[in-house]
């Protein structure tokens, strides 16, 4: 591994101070200062320097986000299916035109590699915004009929009013964008909270729904912390959907505020993916898998391949080999076209990822890796590529949720064993199993508890397909037709089709009069 290069004038990247001079509060159409009286600093990742000061947004911006939300919503509500359909692809095409701006300002704030940035995160979300905009025109409910006597029933999809939407700091462009889309597609309006580390892109996607024509108010945007403006936005009395993204223990105190005030509830949390490899699989495939799946966005990802499987025959190989490929990954500035590896998000994460793997030497085998680089990386929260194996299954690095590049292995023995370690954590989010045959891959597919599981693949996802977790990892789904109607309330319509005032029911309810 090397430093593939740097590039001078950091903040030139993306000027954030100079593009939200007016403040990062996006309320109504328009940028405003936060009220809290206090700052916060986003820093960039890769160097540790400050690139962009902004106030932080108090009770009174959320309540004022809230307010614009819920003055918009009677309008937007009211459209019919096909402006919100146009205004969703203009939307999209603006998006599209402002690409290098988004991608930019994305690895700026969170130290992803451009590359990464560009080839994924803003296609995307230029593509995810292109298919609610087909969803839009397809808000339906179920056809008439007659279920009770002389009655017509039908079944209506209505949107549910004002989103308070959190969204995490490891995606913030698409995670945003899942929330906002599928809540506005069918009539929502939205109040959007990023993290604080990284709200560069929720405001620059705000904008442009506004540069596109979407009517002010729709979308808000607040930037706060958790405690102050998150809580606030869960809890508040005109916010009648609450949509998180996050850790499982946050997601706890989101459905304890969110449950004072009876509103729905969506939630998508941590994972912790078993990557089973059986004996019969294409070993090439599986190590290139498990090194592309456990160091997407430097292992920052909810799906990434954080344990793999491996069976007892191809386990020594498996480990050398997978050992091998992750020390010819190029660690380096996020803006320099030979990185492969960004860093963490922060200093505070990195420390964290390093002691779980501090702490497993007493207990495992730390492979490769297992350290912060020195040289002209050490100033950013950099951590190497790190392989860790023969850990017990019960041990903390097996168990918890690392958020980082760290890969365990483990063997098993038979495919009963495989499957039930792959299930042996309280997370459900992703999975994958490698397999040439055809009767193994149904059944993981069947027996391994998991919102998703690749067949001999590891992390793509696509607009039209659900994505969301089983057991500790929440409920809900992000993506595709089934996101869109969990952002609708249903309501069921009866007609008497009879011409006269029927009284049957008073007789049967109160007797004759």
């Amino acid at each position: 591994m090397h430093n593939p290069g740097t590039t001078p004038e950091r903040s030139a990247e993306f000027p954030a101070q100079e593009r939200f001079a007016d403040g990062a509060q996006y309320i109504a159409g328009r940028l405003t200062r936060g009220t809290s009286g206090r700052t916060h600093a986003v820093v960039d990742p890769a160097t540790g320097e400050d690139v962009f000061t902004y106030e932080l947004a108090g009770a009174d911006d959320v309540d004022a986000a809230v307010a614009a939300a819920r003055a918009a919503f009677p309008g937007w509500a009211g459209a019919t299916p096909g402006e919100r359909s146009d205004a969703l692809h203009r939307f999209a095409a603006v998006l599209a035109d402002r690409a290098e701006d988004f991608a930019r300002a994305e690895s700026l704030q969170c130290g992803k590699p451009l590359k990464l940035s560009r080839e994924f995160d803003v296609p995307g979300t230029v593509d995810n915004t292109a298919f609610f905009a087909g969803a839009a025109r397809h808000l339906q409910g179920q056809s008439a009929g007659e279920y009770s006597g002389d009655h017509t029933s039908y079944v209506r999809r209505e949107p549910i009013g004002v989103v308070g939407s959190i969204a995490p700091w490891n995606y913030p462009l698409q995670m945003a964008a899942w929330k906002i889309l599928p809540a506005i597609a069918a009539g929502n309006t939205i109040v959007l909270k990023p993290a604080e580390l990284t709200p560069l892109t929720s405001l620059l996607f705000a904008e442009a729904a506004t540069a596109a024509g979407i009517p002010d108010g729709v979308i808000n945007v607040v930037t706060g912390t958790g405690k102050e403006a998150g809580e606030r936005l869960v809890g508040h009395p005109d916010v009648a959907m609450t949509s998180f993204t996050g850790s499982t223990g946050v997601g706890k105190r989101v459905a304890e505020v969110a449950t004072a005030t009876v509103k729905r509830l969506h939630l998508e949390l941590g994972g912790k993916a078993p990557f089973v490899v059986f004996d019969d699989a294409d070993l090439d495939a599986a190590v290139n898998g498990a090194v592309a799946g456990a160091l997407i966005n430097t292992g920052q990802d909810c799906t990434a391949a954080t344990r793999a499987y491996v069976q007892r025959p191809l386990y020594d190989e498996f480990v050398a080999r997978t050992a091998a490929l992750m020390e010819t990954v190029r660690l380096g500035d996020p803006f320099a076209p030979g990185t492969d590896l960004g860093p963490l998000i922060s200093h505070a994460q990195r420390d964290r990822v390093a002691g779980f793997v501090d702490r497993a030497r007493a207990y495992a085998r730390v492979v490769t890796g297992g350290e912060a680089p020195g040289g002209e990386l050490a100033k950013g929260a950099y951590y190497r590529p790190t392989l860790v194996a023969d850990a017990p299954q019960d041990s903390e690095i097996v168990q918890a949720e690392i958020f980082g590049p760290v890969l365990v292995v483990l063997p098993f023995d038979s495919d009963d064993e495989g499957i039930r370690l792959a299930n042996d954590t309280p997370y459900g989010l992703a999975a994958s199993a490698w397999s040439r045959d055809v009767y193994r891959a149904n059944r993981a597919t069947r027996e391994i508890k998991a919102g998703c599981v690749w067949i001999n693949d590891h992390i793509p996802i696509i607009s039209e397909m659900p994505h969301g977790g089983y057991k500790a990892s929440g409920f809900g789904k992000d993506m595709s037709s089934y996101s869109f109607e969990e952002y609708t309330q249903i309501k069921h319509v009866m007609f008497d089709n009879t011409a006269v005032v029927r009284k049957d029911w008073h007789r049967t309810i109160f007797g004759d009069r």
